[in-house]
């Protein structure tokens, strides 16, 4: 969950170290460290806290003209948040340093053996075992090199990593690596051989000078030097990696005026689901056309089961997508929190097909439950947003949102996305079974409009906040909704829970009266999503529930309903379309609301305590 970045080449390094840590400080802002290989030795910095913090350690400093460095923003794992935790980290020698982000699980018995040869450990982390574990073996192959050296430790690792690393006396050397933590390669200068090389977590930290990478895949090790570079396996196995383009541009990681990346993202919603489903909705055959299922077009047409896996918002999306494809293209679906997939056995029949959704593509839980279930045999699909990310190239197909990058910790236009995407994929599965043409022709003429209807929604920004502000003190909120809004109403409470820290839960509203009603009282506001849909009728009857209890009720409702103002205390309407598609337009509000509200109260919103980013760690 944290990010790395590494830098060699004919430049200074320490800015561009600081600048990649920045733009990936969504991945992890507990504390940020870098190491910078200079002519007299290492120069080194720690701060605790967000990027800012490293800043002022070297706002005295001028010149440094080392052209190798590595660096890295912390989410905390083991140890905690201190400046002798901080990445990276050394061996005894202070020759050998170390960027890591993972999960060391037999990092406390290596520990116990290299303190007992004598090794001296400065932090609390799992991540210190590394260096020193690269010490000894320089020790023992001192003419071996450092990327044979690294190898040699790295056998010794039993858990997750995606490293990179430096050594003094080896000035013209950078090694990465990478099990199970995503870790790029981008190719600078002129191209290969130019001279020129960053290592990253992630494309945001390298886009501003270069769209040229290189994706290291699980049990792969590069070595890095002016002259190119040289990727092999832990068995010394060469590997020939073809580089990619990524497709989003700079400027698209920079917050073009708005307070917050998250509040951009909100309003770039309308736009995101226009480039998600540009070209893939085929009106004439009521159907859909994803390129990247193409080929597993006879898959879906003999499925007998989907099972959709996802974490956080990915799974609340994964929740819609079930309804759809079970109401319009009548097949059974199963939506699964991934962490807890693969620990509870799953079942797999003959038939089934896995789905995974992850913005980041990296998601650690939902890239084990992927491997799951190609060990099994099944055939595996997935939703992702970044293009050559583990899921991407681990599943047997998948789609690709198009959105551009996601930098706001709570995640908006990656959701909607994906329900746009499931929507599609409806499309396409319902077509190949029993939907007929004229309810493909509809859905895929509504699902165009949507953005336009986001659009009207979002001018009702202003209206929200002040809302948002009549609820400034409140310590607890109900988020209501039935059927496709059930899950809006789980994502609503999340938002909340994410960037204010206030207590919310998310509740299908039929259960209310089997426990969660015992909590309503005149101090607990209820946000209740009741659209003119199917469950409207229910819904209005769980309003009146509240209000007879003296609960205050802000309503998420259709356009022109004037029977939900005589039952709620606040009203924000959403235009009208299909009742599977609502979800896509009810959560916007619920999204604005979310972003006010933590606003109010002081928070950053974009960095949420103890939250980051893309979780690659179990």
């Amino acid at each position: 969950m944290c990010g790395i970045i590494g830098y060699i080449g004919k430049r200074q390094a320490l800015p561009l170290l600081v600048e990649g840590l920045r733009r990936m400080e969504y991945r992890g802002y507990d504390s940020a460290g870098v190491a910078v290989a200079m002519p007299s030795g290492i120069f080194t910095a720690h701060a605790v806290g967000m990027i800012n913090a490293l800043d002022e350690k070297l706002a005295a400093l001028s010149g440094l003209a080392g052209t190798l460095g590595i660096g890295h923003t912390r989410w905390a794992t083991h140890g905690g948040v201190t400046e002798q935790n901080a990445h990276p980290h050394a061996d005894c020698t202070g020759d050998v340093w170390v960027a890591h982000n993972g999960i060391i699980e037999n990092y406390s018995e290596l520990k116990n053996e290299l303190t007992a040869r004598g090794h001296v450990f400065r932090s609390e982390t799992d991540t210190e075992v590394l260096p020193h574990l690269i010490e000894e073996a320089a020790r023992a192959y001192p003419e071996a090199g450092l990327g044979e050296q690294v190898r040699v430790a790295l056998q010794k690792i039993i858990g997750t990593y995606g490293i990179v690393v430096l050594d003094r006396r080896a000035p013209e050397t950078l090694i990465a690596a990478r099990n199970f933590s995503p870790l790029l390669i981008g190719i600078g200068g002129g191209g290969i051989g130019d001279g020129e090389y960053f290592v990253a977590s992630d494309a945001s930290a390298v886009l501003k000078h270069t769209k040229e990478v290189i994706y290291l895949d699980d049990g792969e090790i590069a070595v890095l030097t002016p002259r190119g570079h040289h990727v092999s396996d832990l068995g010394r196995n060469t590997r020939t990696k073809t580089s990619e383009r990524i497709e989003w541009t700079d400027d698209e990681v920079k917050k073009d005026g708005y307070a917050h990346f998250m509040l951009k993202e909100i309003h770039g919603e309308p736009e995101a689901i226009e480039n998600s489903i540009r070209g893939r909705i085929v009106l004439e055959e009521g159907g859909a056309r994803l390129g990247g299922l193409a080929d597993a077009l006879g898959v879906l047409r003999e499925a007998q089961r989907i099972l959709i896996v996802g974490c956080g918002t990915a799974y609340h999306a994964g929740r819609i997508g079930e309804y759809m494809l079970e109401e319009y293209a009548s097949i059974p679906v199963e939506t699964d929190i991934a962490s807890e997939f693969r620990y509870r056995k799953p079942v797999f029949r003959p038939g089934d097909v896995l789905l995974a959704i992850s913005q980041s593509g990296e998601t650690a839980d939902t890239l084990a439950a992927v491997r799951e279930a190609k060990q099994k045999g099944v055939f595996t699909l997935g939703i992702v947003n970044v293009v050559g990310s583990s899921i991407a190239r681990e599943t047997h197909a998948g789609v690709y949102q198009h959105i551009g990058p996601e930098i706001g910790v709570a995640s908006t236009k990656a959701f909607t996305s994906q329900v746009a995407i499931l929507a599609l994929l409806t499309l396409l599965v319902g077509r190949q079974r029993d939907m007929s043409l004229v309810t493909g022709e509809r859905i895929g003429s509504e699902l165009k409009k949507i953005p336009d209807l986001m659009r009207e929604i979002l001018k009702q920004e202003r209206a929200i906040k002040k809302i948002a502000a009549k609820y400034k003190n409140a310590q607890n909120f109900f988020f209501l909704g039935r059927k496709y809004n059930l899950p809006v109403a789980l994502e609503g409470a999340l938002k909340l829970k994410e960037i204010s820290y206030v207590h919310a839960e998310g509740c299908g509203a039929g259960e209310l009266k089997h426990g969660p009603i015992a909590m309503i009282d005149k101090h607990l506001p209820s946000i209740c999503i009741v659209p003119h849909d199917s469950t409207y009728e229910k819904m209005i009857s769980n309003m009146e529930e509240i209000r007879a209890r003296k609960g205050p009720i802000i309503a998420i409702a259709t356009e022109g309903d004037e029977r939900v103002q005589t039952i709620a205390d606040d009203v924000i309407y959403i235009p009208k379309t299909l009742e599977m598609l609502t979800p896509l337009l009810s959560v916007i509000p619920l999204q604005l609301f979310a972003y006010h509200f933590g606003v109010q109260h002081g928070h950053d919103v974009d960095k949420p305590r103890n939250l980051a980013k893309s979780v690659t760690v179990e």
